[in-house]
């Protein structure tokens, strides 16, 4: 069929639906939302079977519904209505959810449904149970409300559903109804609030006398004790009264509440000059500099490089939030790795984080810095340094274990490792020209073709598409795929690595992996690959064309699309246009 997505973001659920659309063989175009007329027009232009809205915050235009058939996916169970489905299934703590996909029709999220699908709720962020339980569940609903559609069947109107229980209408949550009452709230009931409102849009706070948005939170218990920081206890740091900052640790800060502590690792500063998602410590770097500072990644501190093992296997894991690597981040990550090469495991594993394994180059940070050219280009040059001694390990056999999505120069640092294994339900962007033609490192240019060939490597960056694990499979930018939620995707992933490790054949993998290795670099030096992109790199940054800043800030402020790249709006393409023409023309002749 011939599917148009509506979508007010190109996001990760709309990407998991376009690729599993794409792998139902279903012709497939995305439409973003601008306004009435542009969407009218894309309708016009793609003459879809069927208009699927993933993710869309305005209604379809009623000269589209009325005269096509068009499906919301609504992250909530059948009968829940409302632009805050999830937030407030995880406000008032419910422990199943679930995805409802429905007609559309005049009044919000009350058409008859097509198809529903639920899963149970997981202790995490809003974020991280959108991309994973609500994006499996759309997933599941939506292949089931196609179905359905091509067999002739018809929707079932919301007072006919046998379904319990039935939701209701909620209106929008507002911040009063996310407020943290410091003198009154438990540790617990604070992290529900702001996991409930983490990606977007944060829960409203004051610090140092500023209104803020606090994201990023987690426990914070007392340095080398296996319990929260209770208050009362004599430790090291001392608590006074509930809501007040008391140390810091990398990127977070540390507020009192009234049973304990916890980090807040990043806030928005809507009134500074960078009103965007910054680390806490950064955001208060004056009015932090003089509290008690628990060093980062040490018991009791903020942790976001992790490593441990487990017999001959070292696991790395590194949450960076929003999978955003900034210039520090890498330094730490490449100082952790380094040091693990030196321990007497046989495997690495690079476990990234849950929701993301990475995305490359910290967007934010360098929006924020006095220069972003000088800040790009030592971000750059960091991840380059952590890429490059990943590809020249010869002492260990390294995978990258993708739990969670990866873009941009993340892609390519996993494929930097001797495995990439992927959970089945991970999307990868193995591309940069989005973010203003920037061309990209990471060693891309040697990666790439290495592992599918120079054709689809041009292909693949010319085309700019999302990418699920079935085609990372074939183009071997994965080199195993594993079905599963994230636990049971790490624990194969344990199994798998120390089976691998314990493996007879282990000494022969390794001695072919030293002997490939000496053989590219005699071939074609890995610093000749570095030198030609990093030059690139310098034009994007410090060159006379300003696309990649002018990306960047669009990005970081979240400034709407105005329009639908052609790379996933086919009926834009002119191109595809010429060929419909030539095969309708085609069409009436032999008719």
């Amino acid at each position: 069929m011939r599917i148009l997505l509506l979508v007010t973001a190109f996001n990760a659920l709309s990407q998991r639906i376009f690729v599993e659309l794409g792998e139902h063989a279903h012709e497939v175009s995305v439409e973003m939302d601008v306004n009435d007329e542009r969407t009218i027009e894309a309708v016009d232009l793609f003459r879809p079977d069927l208009v699927i809205a993933p993710f869309l915050k305005r209604a379809i235009p009623k000269k589209v519904y009325e005269n096509q058939c068009c499906m919301i996916v609504h992250p909530g169970i059948v009968g829940d209505r409302g632009p805050s489905a999830l937030d407030w299934a995880m406000m008032d703590g419910a422990t199943e959810w679930g995805v409802t996909v429905l007609e559309a029709a005049t009044e919000m999220d009350a058409g008859p449904v097509w198809a529903s699908a639920s899963f149970a709720m997981r202790k995490a962020t809003k974020s991280s149970l959108y991309r994973n339980e609500v994006t499996d569940a759309a997933v599941t609903a939506v292949l089931e409300a196609i179905a359905r559609f091509e067999q002739g069947e018809k929707p079932i109107a919301l007072e006919e559903q046998s379904v319990a229980p039935l939701g209701r209408w909620r209106d929008a949550i507002k911040q009063a109804d996310r407020r943290i009452d410091w003198a009154a709230d438990t540790t617990e009931t604070v992290l529900k609030n702001i996991a409930a409102a983490d990606g977007a849009p944060g829960v409203r706070d004051n610090l140092f006398g500023e209104t803020v948005f606090l994201f990023d939170a987690r426990e914070a218990r007392e340095p080398g004790a296996d319990v929260p920081l209770a208050r009362g206890e004599r430790g090291k740091i001392s608590l006074p009264e509930p809501g007040a900052v008391v140390a810091r640790s990398g990127p977070a800060i540390a507020l009192v509440t009234v049973d304990g502590a916890l980090w807040i690792g990043h806030v928005r500063h809507p009134n500074s000059p960078h009103p965007f998602k910054l680390p806490a410590t950064m955001v208060f770097a004056k009015e932090v500099a003089g509290l008690p500072e628990i060093p980062l990644n040490s018991p009791g501190g903020y942790q976001d490089v992790i490593y441990e093992e487990d017999g001959a296997v070292g696991y790395l894991h590194f949450p960076f939030y929003n999978g955003a690597m900034g210039k520090d981040a890498c330094r730490r990550l490449l100082d952790v790795y380094t040091k693990a090469t030196e321990r007497p495991t046989r495997a690495i594993v690079l476990c990234g984080g849950p929701q993301f394994w990475s995305n490359g180059l910290d967007l934010n940070r360098i929006e924020a810095a006095d220069s972003a050219a000088d800040e790009s280009w030592v971000n750059i040059n960091a991840i380059d340094d952590l890429a490059d001694a990943i590809i020249r390990t010869t002492s260990h056999i390294t995978v990258a274990a993708l739990a969670g999505n990866a873009g941009a120069g993340g892609v390519f640092l996993a494929r930097g490792t001797d495995q990439v294994w992927m959970r089945s339900s991970v999307i990868l962007n193995p591309h940069y020209k989005d973010m203003g033609n920037l061309y990209g490192s990471e060693f891309w240019t040697y990666l790439l073709p290495s592992c599918c060939g120079a054709e689809n490597a041009r292909r693949i960056a010319a085309a700019r598409l999302p990418m699920g694990a079935k085609e990372a499979l074939n183009l071997n930018l994965a080199n195993r795929v594993f079905a599963g939620a994230s636990e049971l995707f790490m624990a194969q992933v344990r199994a798998s690595a120390a089976a691998l490790a314990g493996s007879a054949e282990f000494p022969w993998l390794l001695a072919e992996k030293q002997a490939q290795r000496a053989t590219d670099e005699a071939a074609k030096p890995l610093s000749a690959y570095r030198e030609e992109e990093l030059s690139r790199m310098r034009r994007n940054f410090y060159g006379f064309d300003p696309s990649y800043h002018v990306a960047r800030h669009n990005f970081v402020h979240k400034v709407p699309k105005s329009r639908t790249p052609v790379t996933i709006a086919r009926h834009r393409d002119v191109a595809w246009q010429a060929e419909g023409r030539r095969k309708a023309s085609w069409a009436t002749c032999r008719a």
